[in-house]
């Protein structure tokens, strides 16, 4: 490796031999490919650890990734393994709860991590003579980075950033790590590198690892508005960290039409033209973005993620721009997680919706104009009315009332079910609306269904219309309950208030009913679900952005 010296205070660029870096424009070989793979292993160690793990550490003060990117960064995933971290004890012991990953991880609290992934990672014998203490532990820092950098080139340059703790070490290191997995093929080439105070930023090529790190020093993604914006609306820092820029809408936008674009060239895809679908729509959307579609992801606001243990429980929050048709939450409203939050004590599972005035006017208004219909949304109104027998948006809008909630209630049986039909399953939906106007639509759907009419069967409580074709559960749904109250739904559950979505998930009740029906058919499975407790995702609205709130806990 040779060093480039950049002046008193510049950077320190590590490049591969002592030949000239090459040109951004090359086409990479498969060597270089190779050692992209394997001589970025350290991050793989550090990131592959924060997927496997879903969060092991904690997220300690201090310097982050971000730090070293530039702030025209187009994607970013951060992952901290901070071994000292009480996240990472708490999220070891509650893994070693199922017996699956106490068995063949075999992983304890003491253990180093980022030394475990590393033996399992070169256990191939791609890096035959890599020795973990030696070569990498002495440098190796706690957090890692994978990121999509604008370099000025057609698509953005992955680059990954790895901590060091000994810029020299780390320069040996990388040095004896591409040495060693590169195989007889390594030359300047042959990836690259560039480290600079606490970071070595790897690339595909030395050329732009070097242009990663000079624009960092114009200004780095820590410090820039929309990724310090997004990461606060993501909520308190957690162990992993995703971040999606405003610009990354026109390259999602790029990606999807290029993925159409090989789809199409496949033999007998034409034939699938004919599904187009309902009259006016575009024949074309089937096969790429509509000009909506493109202008839509174009003016996309960015996004991010946090990955966090809070309180015993797995948890991940997402903020994103909701301002354009694509990701906006149209037509949804608080009224679904209270609606939930009064279901019957012993429910198993449900999702709840809240609906605000003309919800379904501006869902078909996106549809068709993402789609790039070519008809009014009055005149698509109207063919869906001809074809449904209902009086559109009127009739969808009076069924689905203020809120809707589809549940599960206890006394699951799959045998029963099989034998005995849908009524033997206590599955129902909850409106809460006008009853007399809600019974009304139903009855326009009844005589399309013929004998299965019988699945639509209401009892009502006030403004609650319990819908399910099990008389019990329909009498249990109408009296409603205090769902909300119990432990499982306040452990899992965000705060509803103003919450518009909301799915909830008991593994406990109905005496383990997923461990139970997943014993009928293999007793292992059902011991390594066991462990489960609760699963929520709350869904609100705030200020123009979308936020959601998935937990996990285990008993």
């Amino acid at each position: 490796m040779s060093t480039t010296p950049q002046g008193p205070s510049g950077p320190e660029y590590l490049e591969s031999s002592a030949g000239s870096p090459v040109p951004g424009g090359s086409r990479p070989s498969d060597s270089r490919k190779r050692v992209i793979v394997l001589g970025g292993l350290l991050g793989l160690v550090a990131v592959g650890g924060g997927a496997a793990w879903a969060a092991s550490s904690f997220l300690s003060t201090g310097d982050q990734p971000a730090q070293a990117l530039p702030a025209g960064t187009i994607g970013y995933v951060s992952v901290d393994l901070d071994p000292s971290g009480e996240q990472k004890i708490e999220a070891i012991r509650t893994l070693r709860k199922f017996p699956a990953f106490a068995d063949k991880v075999d992983l304890d609290t003491e253990d180093d991590l980022r030394e475990r992934l590393f033996t399992e990672l070169t256990e191939s014998g791609e890096c035959d003579g890599l020795d973990y203490a030696a070569d990498v532990e002495p440098w190796l820092g706690d957090r890692v980075a994978v990121a999509a950098v604008d370099t000025g080139a057609e698509s953005p340059s992955p680059v990954m950033v790895v901590q060091v703790t000994d810029a020299d070490g780390a320069e040996e290191g990388l040095t004896t790590l591409q040495e060693t997995c590169g195989g007889d093929e390594v030359d300047s080439a042959t990836a690259g590198w560039a480290v600079e105070g606490d970071w070595a930023v790897i690339g595909e090529t030395a050329e732009i690892a070097e242009g990663v790190v000079a624009d960092a020093g114009e200004g780095t993604l820590a410090d820039d508005a929309d990724f310090q914006r997004w990461t606060e609306e993501a909520g308190d820092p957690g162990v992993i960290t995703m971040y999606a820029a405003p610009a990354a809408g026109k390259y999602v936008g790029q990606l999807m039409d290029a993925q159409d674009a090989m789809l199409g060239s496949v033999g007998g895809m034409d034939e699938m033209d004919g599904m187009a679908g309902m009259d006016g729509l575009d024949p074309e959307a089937d096969n790429g973005l509509t000009p909506e579609m493109e202008e839509s992801l174009a003016d996309f606001g960015g996004a991010a993620a946090t990955v966090r243990f809070d309180d015993g429980a797995l948890e991940v929050e997402t903020a994103l721009d909701s301002s354009q048709s694509m990701t906006a939450l149209s037509g949804l409203d608080a009224g679904g997680a209270d609606l939930v939050a009064g279901l019957p004590d012993d429910t198993v599972a449900a999702f709840g919706l809240g609906f605000s005035e003309g919800w379904f006017t501006a869902m078909v208004d996106n549809m068709s104009t993402l789609g790039g219909a070519d008809v009014s949304v009055d005149e698509l109104m109207s063919q869906l009315s001809e074809q449904s027998g209902l009086d559109l948006p009127a009739d969808a809008e009076t069924l689905a009332g203020d809120a809707m909630a589809l549940s599960v209630g206890s006394g699951l049986d799959l045998e029963a079910f099989f034998n005995g039909g849908p009524g033997e399953l206590p599955v129902g939906l909850t409106i809460q609306g006008e009853p007399d106007e809600i019974q009304g639509v139903l009855d326009k759907i009844k005589p399309q269904l013929g004998p299965d009419a019988d699945m639509l069967e209401t009892e009502t409580d006030g403004d609650r219309v319990a819908i399910s074709p099990n008389a019990d559960y329909r009498a249990s749904l109408a009296g409603g309950g205090s769902l909300g109250d119990s432990e499982a739904f306040d452990e899992v559950v965000d705060d509803t208030d103003g919450a518009a979505a909301v799915l909830f998930v008991d593994f406990d009740a109905d005496d383990n009913w997923l461990a139970r029906l997943a014993g009928d058919e293999d007793p292992e499975v059902a011991e390594n679900i066991e462990p489960l407790s609760a699963f929520g995702v709350t869904g609100w609205l705030e200020d123009g952005v979308s936020h959601s709130v998935v937990r996990l806990t285990t008993d």
